[in-house]
């Protein structure tokens, strides 16, 4: 820690790594500062509620933040219960947000714009370490500025998220017809479901998130058969997404597969490979998507109503311009954390547990933690990040052994993927992972039905992400 030792520590953002930060800080006998930008804490999950998550409430809920809930009376909810996006926020991040030791430290409304040292640009050098971070926001009554000794950024990237263009910036026309674009996992089954019904539809991406929406899409054609999904990716390699099938290492990753690729093979979707977006225009009151030419020929997609744009997300690198920052040249991450996410190398259960060390900037008291930290890469997972926060606070107050002694426990399958919630309480059979009803199959695992036609481990056996 600097000299400015009666400064809070600002954490930035109210998420679940965010709150957990704080959580560690107050355990720790520091202060926190915590700057949110919603109205709400947990305003990134509002935007999915509808989306369930793979990994049970053990792996959900920090340690920290569960040893302060418990002082107040919390009651956790069952471990292995697979809660929505929506009822992690309820049951968990808001009221941890309600406990006395962070609601007296927590500002809603706050949109951080910049982050710096009283005093320095990134040039100067001597005295920097000395001098107190400066945190520049936003706000409904102006701007406002706040001090802090040490700063851990959990701003996230879900609010960032990637443009339709191939090259990394918007195709032509994007921007101009962006409110006919969604971005991320609408809700199209529930609150979006009248900007889908009956309309023609391209989802643009390859990963899991693109696999939720099309298995939606297909679910909401049923009761509106005019719903028309076409489903566009930038390469060919659709392995990553359809998974190992009943091979695949993560059961629910390969039912998800399974369903994706019977809808494909079934002509429920049109399918473009090797698609990438070049412009969109507007022709006769529909979308146009233009595609790299290839071989001479320029692709086109007709007669679209509405987009989804699931082609990931990224960091917002802006704000720690005068700070001395070092990331990694194509994932955007700390080049130290780069090799060990690198998403062509590791799926989030490779992993391996890393801390304070792998998160340092040149800048000293600044951490990005999160999923901030991982810049471009898709792997992140929640319990690595409040196992990073845990590092980062024990680094701040000089316990260096706590600091270093990373570690992390997590479930062999269901921790890389999310699912909707949509038919949860679905009449149907319950099935189980391994294809069987579920009381005939006591070794694998206890399903929850879903769009996605995968389920969750009830019970799921740990392992070390070293393994």
């Amino acid at each position: 820690m600097n000299s400015n030792k009666k400064l809070p520590v600002a954490v930035l953002g109210a998420g679940p790594v965010g709150l957990a930060a704080a959580a560690h800080l107050i355990e720790r006998g520091l202060t926190p500062l915590i700057l949110e930008a919603g109205p709400k804490v947990g305003a990134n999950l509002a935007t999915y509620r509808h989306v369930r998550l793979f990994s049970p409430w053990q792996y959900n809920v920090d340690k920290a933040a569960r040893r302060l809930l418990q002082q107040h009376g919390w009651t956790s909810p069952p471990d292995d219960g697979l809660p929505t996006a929506g009822e992690l926020l309820d049951a968990y991040l808001t009221p941890l947000a309600a406990t006395p030791a962070i609601a007296a430290n927590l500002l809603l409304g706050q949109r951080v714009i910049a982050i710096t040292r009283v005093g320095f640009d990134k040039v100067k050098t001597k005295g920097r370490e000395a001098a107190p971070f400066l945190i520049r926001t936003e706000t409904a009554e102006g701007t406002r500025q706040y001090l802090a000794s040490d700063v851990i950024d959990a701003t996230g990237t879900w609010s960032h998220q990637n443009p339709l263009g191939a090259d990394g910036i918007p195709a032509l026309g994007e921007v101009v017809l962006a409110a006919r674009i969604d971005y991320g996992m609408p809700d199209v089954l529930g609150s979006a479901r009248e900007r889908f019904a009956g309309r023609r539809v391209l989802v643009v991406g390859a990963g899991h998130s693109a696999a939720g929406s099309l298995l939606a899409l297909a679910q909401l054609a049923e009761a509106y058969p005019k719903t028309s999904i076409v489903w566009a990716t930038r390469g060919s390699n659709l392995t990553r997404v359809f998974g190992g099938g009943e091979a695949d290492g993560l059961q629910a990753r390969g039912q998800l597969g399974i369903r994706l690729k019977a809808l494909r093979d079934s002509g429920g979707l049109e399918l473009r490979q090797n698609f990438r977006i070049e412009q969109l225009e507007e022709v006769d009151g529909r979308i146009r998507v233009t595609g790299e030419p290839i071989s001479g020929a320029t692709p086109v997609i007709d007669g679209i109503d509405r987009i989804i744009c699931a082609a990931g997300a990224r960091p917002d690198l802006a704000l720690t311009r005068e700070l001395r920052v070092r990331h990694d040249p194509w994932l955007e991450s700390t080049d130290a954390l780069a090799p060990l996410i690198d998403p062509n190398e590791h799926s989030c259960g490779t992993v391996r547990p890393h801390g304070h060390n792998e998160l340092a900037h040149p800048e000293a008291g600044y951490y990005a933690v999160g999923a901030k930290s991982y810049g471009r890469a898709p792997n992140f997972l929640m319990a690595t990040g409040y196992e990073q926060v845990r590092s980062v606070v024990a680094a701040l107050v000089g316990d260096m052994a706590a600091a270093d002694d990373v570690q992390l426990d997590l479930p062999k399958t269901g921790v890389c993927n999310t699912r909707l919630a949509y038919d949860d309480a679905a009449s149907e059979p319950v099935v189980s992972c391994c294809g069987v009803p579920a009381a005939q199959a006591a070794s694998c695992c206890v399903p929850a039905p879903s769009p996605f036609g995968a389920c969750g481990c009830s019970a799921p056996a740990k392992t070390s992400c070293c393994a």
